[in-house]
């Protein structure tokens, strides 16, 4: 018995430290959106037949790692390292042109350990005191993911016009699958993958197009400055604590607190929310701008440890953008990890591991990314933005993920797999573009096409 657990331990150690080092430098690399990168990567993980607790600690430290690194390009270039960084970038640039970028980086990243700590713990509770309401959500899964999308969708950039974009969207899903029926192809990843790179597919077509193509042409090429690396410590590793000050780390673990349970919004638009509502309590300028740089980047690390643990957890079903989105193939991943919208069986982490086993090790994969991405990130940051800037090509990192999410479609359906991906793709990349349709409304989409359109047909008798 012991001898299981402790290789369950190492084995979930393992995968943690894997996702914490990829996920580190991944995101050096700016515009390296969370979706497109650590969905297709933790499906692979998980149907390459990792142990649950693996899984969980692969995605968990992952995340934490890339919004530590994120900051990087964020504060250091003025570029956003990823979709959750763009809710930064104002006030990155603010203390650029003050003359701290490296302050700002320290800033974010020590508030993004504090409350990846807090977080889980919080997230745990939470989930356990929903958990009792889960039988019944589960029963009203199709009508919950049905309102769920709408909210999402409501809440999302595009408003109104991303609702009623649902409708179409839901139908494209469905006559695919009827389409891919015909042949006796049941496809459910290639859907997952031809969302989350919605947005490469849509600009690798827009490339082809002469017009887009002119319009993406530049004459120069962009110049950067670094500012002095300056180092404030002895040691390699940092106290963050001491990094930031006794009433950040009170505003940070408050954000972190209240992010946690309001699971259900956009990580990006409880970023603005909880900066503007800090922001407007403080009057000094750099105090301000400081305080708010790391709370909104501990609500990016808060966010996403509670929008995966809690649905994970109290019900089993992917009912928040995070969970829908980045944290999907944790719920649905077939054939190992699915939600069978006919019989309503739920197979997923929900069921393998128990709520002290999420907290084990959430807060093992949280420690992990910690002791990887916070030392690094202090003490390299310059010598690898640089490094990232003038050595790494933006192409090869987007064409890597592109080859790795073509694989995995033809591996589950062969060339209509592909088909599928491409077709969701380029529809999800251009609705995202052209009207806010964005990428967690898109997931929620998808479970309305899989869970809540056959509920509808039975429901009327069609």
């Amino acid at each position: 018995m012991m001898e299981a657990l402790l290789h369950e331990i190492m084995m979930a150690f393992a995968l943690g430290l894997l996702g914490a080092v990829v996920f580190a430098a991944i995101g050096l690399v700016s515009g390296t959106d969370e979706t497109t990168t650590l969905a297709p990567l933790t499906m692979l993980v998980v149907l390459l037949g990792a142990p649950p607790a693996g899984v969980l600690t692969f995605f968990l430290a992952g995340a934490v790692a890339k919004h530590m690194t994120h900051a990087v390009p964020t504060a250091l270039l003025g570029i956003p390292g990823d979709t959750s960084a763009t809710a930064l970038l104002a006030d990155a640039n603010y203390l650029r042109k003050l003359g701290v970028p490296h302050i700002a980086l320290r800033k974010m990243i020590s508030g993004g350990a504090v409350a990846a700590l807090i977080a889980v713990p919080l997230s745990v509770l939470f989930a356990v005191l929903l958990a009792p309401f889960g039988t019944v959500i589960k029963q009203f899964a199709p009508w919950v993911f049905l309102c769920a999308a709408f909210t999402i969708a409501y809440f999302s950039a595009g408003r109104w016009a991303a609702v009623l974009a649902l409708v179409p969207f839901v139908v494209v899903i469905v006559a695919l699958q009827a389409l891919t029926g015909q042949y006796g192809v049941k496809l459910s990843v290639s859907y997952f993958l031809g969302i989350a790179v919605a947005p490469l597919i849509a600009s690798l077509f827009s490339l082809l197009a002469p017009g887009e193509r002119q319009r993406m042409r530049r004459d120069h090429y962009r110049v950067f400055s670094l500012a002095p690396d300056v180092k404030g410590w002895s040691g390699y590793f940092p106290n963050p604590f001491k990094v930031i000050n006794p009433r950040q780390v009170r505003v940070t673990a408050m954000a972190a607190s209240v992010s946690s349970a309001t699971f259900v919004f956009s990580p990006v638009a409880m970023t603005v929310i909880m900066g503007e509502v800090i922001g407007s309590r403080i009057k000094q300028a750099y105090d301000r701008l400081t305080t708010v740089i790391t709370a909104r980047n501990g609500v990016t690390e808060s966010t996403y440890i509670a929008e995966t643990l809690i649905p994970l957890m109290a019900f089993g079903l992917p009912l928040s953008p995070v969970a829908a989105g980045p944290a999907a193939p944790l719920f649905n991943a077939p054939p190992r990890f699915f939600v069978d919208n006919a019989t309503g069986e739920i197979n997923n982490l929900h069921n393998l591991l128990n709520n002290w086993e999420f907290l084990g090790y959430g807060m093992l994969a949280v420690i992990v990314a910690i002791l990887v991405a916070y030392p690094f990130t202090m003490n390299f940051a310059h010598g690898a933005a640089a490094f990232v800037v003038r050595k790494i090509s933006h192409e090869a990192v987007i064409a890597t993920f592109i080859g790795l999410v073509l694989v995995i479609g033809i591996w589950e359906g062969g060339l209509l797999g592909l088909m599928v991906i491409v077709t969701i793709g380029l529809l999800g990349g251009f609705l995202a573009r052209f009207l806010g349709f964005n990428i967690g409304v898109q997931f929620m989409g998808y479970y309305t096409a899989v869970l809540t359109v056959p509920a509808i047909i039975a429901l009327t008798g069609n």
